[in-house]
């Protein structure tokens, strides 16, 4: 495996040679056009300035050597008719008409006399620059060659003087690339020891500390905090240790709460039950009507045991995540009808008022909602004496009443697990009412408040 000064020498070079390759071969051909690019222009302004020169068609075979012998370019002067008057590199009465020619067709169709061919004349590759000129009023045709072969020599001479400011500048890279390796190594051979003295327990001195405080080695900051920490994993295990501990006794004390509370709210109804039983049982001449009072307060109670053990499970699954939601567009205004609805039957000389500011539609689980919403109501009834009003708006519903009201001490605490206000034993079972409320408020994504005077009511509110 790499080390980490290898992994970046060898990445460096593999992304520094692909990127100079690109640029090579990008520079390369960029170069050798605008290198013929320059020939061409050069050819060009010379035909220009023969052109300013050139007064008369007399003497054109004197003036077309003298050309070859300064610019050692080939020149050759052509009649409108496609003949050669003058030739600085063949005898012009062996040439064939040139008005075929490449360039010069190009130079009658485009007006620009330019290509790059095989010349069978001098058997070699040419650069043709071709222009037209009357003089003396006749038309002529001006063109000039050079050889690719002389282009080509002179483009790699420049490619070689171009490849060695490179081959320095590579140099360059590498040395500053190995010093920034090196000093990579370094910083990680700190850490390396390091991590070695950990091993021996021996990390935690100064000079070891100091070791990772370099200026270089700001960039391994975030390292080097880490490794401090690792430092003091012993403390850390024995404090992960006492966290253990601490959730295993929580979770007694939990299970203990859980079975006390259990305990008291189950003794009333089995004793209730023990008792009507044992009655009917041994007194054979109880009357048949007070025979079924008793049945009903023992189905009465053993529903209460019923209801209970169902809180209590869904308690458990609510906290534990493992309730799921069925959720369906609802009316708001019917659901808490029928609420109220089944309420007045248990409280039947309670006054209930639902004011319905606006009737709206909300995507619920029926079944949780109604838990929560009734166990809001009968909570009010419960707890006051005076009418309970539920108001429903746009965004809320609220379940108010005149009863005792909540202490601010037990208002931070009523919507805790196992929690009972001490004087009036709120909720009446298990402690676990609002908890659930609470639970099922936040499964549906909604908030409840609590606002709460003592000794003058208290208002709960659903915020959607």
């Amino acid at each position: 495996m790499l080390k980490i000064h290898q992994l970046f020498l060898r990445s460096f070079i593999l992304v520094f040679f692909a990127v100079l390759l690109s640029v090579s071969i990008t520079t390369y051909f960029w170069i050798k056009a605008t290198y013929l690019e320059e020939i061409e222009k050069n050819m060009s302004q010379n035909i220009d300035a023969l052109i300013v020169s050139l007064n008369s068609l007399d003497n054109l075979d004197a003036m077309v050597q003298e050309f070859k012998d300064k610019t050692n370019l080939r020149l050759t002067i052509i009649n409108a008719s496609g003949k050669v008057i003058a030739e600085s590199h063949e005898d012009k009465h062996s040439m064939d008409n040139h008005l075929n020619r490449k360039e010069i067709v190009n130079l009658q169709e485009d007006g620009v006399g330019k290509i790059i061919r095989h010349s069978k004349t001098i058997d070699k590759d040419l650069l043709y620059i071709a222009k037209k000129v009357k003089i003396n009023d006749e038309t002529i045709y001006i063109r000039m060659a050079d050889s690719i072969e002389k282009i080509q020599n002179q483009f790699i001479g420049l490619t070689f003087q171009i490849m060695g400011i490179f081959a320095v500048f590579i140099i360059f890279v590498f040395i500053i690339t190995y010093i920034i390796s090196h000093r990579i190594r370094i910083q990680t051979d700190k850490i390396l020891q390091f991590l070695t003295k950990l091993t021996k327990k021996d990390a935690m001195s100064k000079s070891n500390l100091r070791a990772l405080n370099s200026r270089y080695t700001q960039e391994f900051f975030e390292i080097s905090r880490l490794l401090r920490k690792v430092a003091v994993k012993l403390s850390k295990k024995n404090k992960l240790k006492a966290k253990h501990t601490a959730r295993l006794k929580l979770a007694n004390q939990q299970k203990d709460e859980i079975i006390s509370a259990i305990s008291h709210e189950f003794k009333n109804p089995i004793a209730i039950i023990s008792g009507y039983t044992e009655t009917i049982m041994h007194d054979k001449t109880l009357p048949k009507n007070m025979q079924e009072n008793f049945l009903k307060k023992i189905h009465s109670n053993a529903n209460k045991m019923s209801a209970l053990i169902d809180r209590l499970r869904l308690t458990l699954k609510l906290e534990e995540g493992k309730q799921d939601g069925f959720y369906k567009e609802c009316s708001l205004k019917l659901l808490t009808t029928e609420i109220i609805s089944d309420l007045k039957q248990k409280y039947k000389n309670r006054e209930i008022v639902l004011d319905i500011i606006d009737d709206i539609r909300l995507n619920i689980d029926e079944t949780l909602m109604t838990i929560a919403i009734s166990n809001l109501i009968e909570n009010a009834l419960k707890y006051s004496e005076e009418k309970v009003t539920v108001e429903i708006t746009k965004e809320d519903i609220k379940v108010i009443d005149m009863g005792i009201g909540i202490t601010a001490n037990d208002l931070e605490k009523i919507q805790n697990k196992f929690y009972r206000v001490s004087k009036n034993d709120w909720n009446n079972s298990l402690g676990l009412g609002l908890f659930i409320v609470s639970k099922i408020i936040n499964l549906h994504g909604f908030e409840l408040q609590i606002e709460s005077e003592f000794n003058f009511g208290s208002k709960f509110i659903i915020k959607f």
